[in-house]
């Protein structure tokens, strides 16, 4: 069966091999003349994208490993979050930070910069110690701040091209619960109050629709222990589904289907075990593009770009969401330049997406900001230059792992051949 991602979007020609040991993945490795890994398939570019193998490690044999140390765990890198989150949970251990969904693989995260919020912290690839890789030559090798330093550097965000990892040395925190808190604010005092609320909860995000002059507000902070939450999910998705429907159908409504939904009662409060709050279910289609601004400018890009959706009265349906990413020191991370705000741009799947990202795009970029590697962009090899100095080093890492391009793609091989 032909590959596709979650929003249905990239396909590849290629089917997904499914190897149950490192024996096994290390001959088809060697045995490939092109090979990429998949995940859940979360990216909405074509990472994944190989006319010849495709390899999924949620078969790999492989078990949880916490350091005598209680601060850092070995997991397998095919796990997905939900499941590698639920293990540790189990040992009293936690993921300081986590996004929103949760079938992610923890090595497609960490691959593509993934993120949740929090002024304070940084993506999953942050979390990173150590990686047991299988390179172009099917042979083990592992790499970490003081083995085979450049490789691990880079492997930190690795866009799949050094090898595939079977293996990841996680840092981990005491397990810990949260209470969430949804509520409906206005745009115009988020936009004065929005560096206070950073400052004052462990995390914080807001969706803004743009036809409404409200927002959602969501704030996590850690709470006294407590049960799971009854619900798995911030927010019901039943009453936006039918708008969605409604406006794919009926764009011109789209301005005032939001504003109405946006006058009923969005309130909420969950509380629980960490790993149960971070995650929500997520089951509308959609495609997505994100860009990560300097967080200084990120509300005004995000007023601009809502600007410019309402003079044109352009049909997006689904709300902006706006966090917050501490800085880094990753290589190819859009954070290694300072702290951003993470702004996220989404159209439902039944809705003509292209054209419009296109258009919105140079807004974003004119504001000095980078995209996430897993969002929908149009990146060239140029604009990757200019963004990222460290770049050059970058290929030359993935020259010496992998010299015949075995972990190459079209649209990687653009980018970084």
């Amino acid at each position: 069966m032909a590959w596709k991602n979650w929003s249905g979007s990239v396909a590849a020609t290629a089917s997904v091999a499914r190897p149950q040991s490192e024996d096994e993945l290390a001959q088809m490795i060697r045995a490939a003349r092109m090979v990429r890994a998949t995940g859940a398939g979360h990216s909405f570019m074509p990472l994944c994208d190989s006319g010849e193998l495709i390899v999924s490690l949620d078969a790999l044999d492989g078990t949880l490993s916490i350091a005598a140390d209680r601060r850092s765990a070995r997991i397998p890198a095919g796990w997905s979050i939900r499941r590698l989150t639920a293990a540790l949970w189990d040992e009293g251990l936690a993921l300081a930070n986590q996004g929103d969904v949760n079938p992610q693989s923890l090595a497609g995260a960490m691959a593509t910069g993934t993120h949740g919020t929090g002024a304070e912290l940084g993506s999953l690839s942050t979390f990173a110690r150590g990686f047991r890789l299988i390179g172009a030559d099917g042979e083990v090798r592992w790499c970490d701040a003081a083995t085979d330093a450049d490789l691990f550097e880079a492997q930190r965000l690795s866009l799949g091209l050094f090898g595939i990892a079977t293996a990841i040395e996680v840092a981990v925190v005491p397990a810990f619960h949260l209470a969430e808190r949804i509520e409906k604010r206005s745009w115009a005092d988020i936009r004065e109050s929005y560096d206070d609320l950073a400052a004052r909860h462990r995390h914080v995000e807001f969706w803004l629709f743009p036809y409404s002059d409200d927002v959602i507000v969501k704030t996590l902070d850690p709470c006294d222990p407590c049960d799971p939450p009854a619900s798995t999910t911030d927010m019901d998705e039943t009453a936006f589904r039918r708008v969605l429907d409604v406006s794919a159908r009926l764009p011109f409504l789209t301005p005032w289907l939001q504003r109405a939904i946006m006058r009923t009662d969005l309130n909420g409060r969950r509380r629980g075990p960490a790993h149960c709050i971070y995650p929500s279910d997520r089951t509308i289609r959609f495609e997505e593009m994100e860009y990560e601004m300097p967080r200084a400018v990120g509300l005004d890009a995000l007023a601009e770009v809502v600007g410019w959706i309402r003079r044109r009265r352009l049909p997006v349906t689904f709300p902006f969401e706006y966090r917050t990413v501490a800085a880094d020191d990753i290589w190819m991370s859009p954070m290694n330049a300072g702290p951003v705000a993470a702004i996220s741009m989404h159209q439902y799947a039944r809705m003509p997406w292209q054209r419009l990202f296109a258009d919105a795009e140079p807004i974003f970029r004119s504001g000095g900001g980078r995209p996430h590697w897993a969002k929908r962009h149009t990146l060239t090899r140029a604009d990757v230059d200019a963004l990222y100095p460290l770049c050059d080093r970058y290929r030359a890492v993935r020259r010496a792992a992998d010299p015949a391009g075995k972990f190459l793609n079209p649209h990687m091989e653009a980018l970084f051949s």
